[in-house]
């Protein structure tokens, strides 16, 4: 079993071109739980192109603002706290200047202002949280700059930042979309290395692009409202990019999920991802929530909370905060591996997470039991779940509490999964179904019985004067397991 995150609370400031963010994680766990997410758009580099200068009117706002984060901060316990400042403080004339103004009223917190390198090896790291094999090109897309890094299976490898990040395009355009293209065109043809994404997948990070996910999300009516791990493939990517550059400002304003905030943003993050395609070769693009913010958080991680799985850290998370009994898990992942004789690698991952999330529902009301764990697991905040394991653990952990067959929460599990899943599934669940109304929710009794196959039949064994046997309900579940299955069932006791 992984280790337990502990309570300890730790700040970052990402002071942004556009944006300044506060974000508060709790623990040190696999898995970043952010208790605490505050942002405030200033637009500090807005007219850093032409002038050098961070933006006059948002200085004295960007100061009030990182008082109140200070405050909070020290009001939560979060230490350490730290600021990391990106482009447009690194860029500015007077972005010393403003460092010591910011040093006067947060006094002991480490204001540190990264270098481009700095700041994508920030981003890499923090994308890796939630895709520890990664393989192809990572771009972070700022208000200043772009931050690009080539990954290899997990590891970092070259690195560049461009300075075109959003507002700095538009600015450097003129507000023009065709003139940014051409802007993005040679900025990226001084990174040689980008052609190695070719075939493999894109990773962005960064507001304006997640605000993109969003919209296909809206327009698409994809079931599950999660950026992070959200793909699209290289043209599905092209055409929203295409329908983002062209439209006017009014369309933008009618399209679902259009955030009204990102507006004048959005045709230059979509310039960025059309020129990125095309220089990267990739076949795919996928969407990351973690960032740079992550990647600070990373930092704090010893070697070997940073080497657990992700996805069996965050099903173990759960079981500790909602489960019973943290012994049974891993005795259910060996009680259910006869039903599955035929699993891949990552199938057999998802069976032994879904043992570890299968009793998040124990504390929950009886009548609401199934929808309530369904939605935790779907949507719990693990970082290295993509959405198909979000779907497959939460249609188990339903079906293990009884959910009806027609219950209206669960398409939206369903039409993540194909049918070889919801097969997996549907047994699963049957079969915790089964362990839970034999043993109670503890390890104890169900070492008391065993599941095997025998031919055409599944056999339950039952230890005598075991505190098991088999009334109507152990006949009633065991029979729908072997239907499940397509076997017969067969209720052996034994001496």
């Amino acid at each position: 079993m992984p280790a337990q995150p502990d309570n300890a609370r730790c700040g970052i400031v990402d002071l942004g071109s556009n944006s300044v963010r506060l974000v508060v994680f709790e623990g040190r766990g696999r898995n970043p739980v952010a208790i605490f997410n505050e942002k405030a758009v200033l637009g500090l580099g807005r007219g850093l192109q032409a002038s050098s200068r961070l933006n006059e009117e948002a200085i004295e706002q960007a100061l009030t603002v990182m008082q109140r984060y200070y405050a909070v901060g020290q009001a939560m316990g979060a230490n350490p706290l730290q600021v990391l400042a990106t482009a447009a403080v690194r860029d500015a004339e007077n972005g010393g200047e403003f460092v010591k103004g910011l040093q006067a009223r947060l006094p002991g917190v480490p204001i540190r202002v990264l270098s481009g390198d700095d700041e994508a090896r920030f981003s890499a790291a923090g994308v890796l949280l939630g895709f520890p094999e990664a393989d192809g090109i990572l771009g972070d897309l700022g208000g200043g700059s772009l931050e690009l890094v080539e990954l290899k299976h997990g590891r970092v490898g070259h690195t560049a930042s461009l300075p075109i990040g959003a507002i700095r395009l538009a600015e450097r355009a003129n507000g023009e979309v065709v003139r940014a293209r051409a802007v993005v065109e040679k900025e990226l043809s001084t990174v040689p290395w980008l052609k190695k994404g070719e075939g493999r997948d894109l990773y962005l990070v960064g507001g304006a692009w997640r605000a993109l996910a969003r919209m296909h999300i809206a327009q698409t009516a994809y079931p599950l409202f999660i950026v992070h791990h959200y793909g699209l493939r290289r043209e599905e990517a092209r055409d929203l990019s295409g329908v983002v550059m062209a439209a006017t400002r009014r369309t933008l304003e009618r399209m679902a999920g259009a955030p009204a905030k990102r507006l004048g943003d959005l045709p230059f993050a979509a310039v960025v991802l059309r020129r990125l395609l095309r220089a990267t070769g990739a076949t795919r693009v996928v969407f990351s929530a973690n960032g740079l913010r992550e990647g600070w958080y990373a930092g704090l991680l010893g070697e070997a909370t940073r080497g657990q799985d992700p996805l069996l850290a965050a099903a173990s998370d759960l079981a500790a905060r909602f489960g019973r009994d943290a012994r049974l898990p891993p005795a259910l992942f060996d009680w259910t591996d006869a039903l599955f004789p035929e699993e891949s690698e990552a199938e057999q991952a998802l069976r032994e997470a879904a043992c570890w999330v299968s009793d998040t529902g124990s504390h929950d009301h009886p009548d609401y039991r199934a929808e309530q764990a369904f939605l935790r697991v779907l949507r719990q905040p693990g970082v290295g779940l993509d959405h198909h394991a979000r779907a497959f653990l939460a249609l188990v952990v339903a079906l293990r509490y009884e959910a009806e067959a027609d219950a209206p929460y669960l398409p939206t599990g369903r039409l993540l999964l194909d049918s070889r899943a919801m097969r997996r599934a549907e047994v699963l669940g049957a079969a915790l179904r089964l362990a839970y109304t034999l043993s109670g929710g503890t390890p104890e009794l169900l070492r008391g019985t065993e599941l095997t196959r025998r031919g055409g039949q599944l056999v339950l064994r039952l230890v005598h004067g075991g505190g098991v046997f088999a009334g109507e309900s152990v006949q009633r579940r065991i029979e729908a397991l072997a239907a499940a299955l397509g076997m017969e069932s067969v209720v052996e006791v034994t001496k």
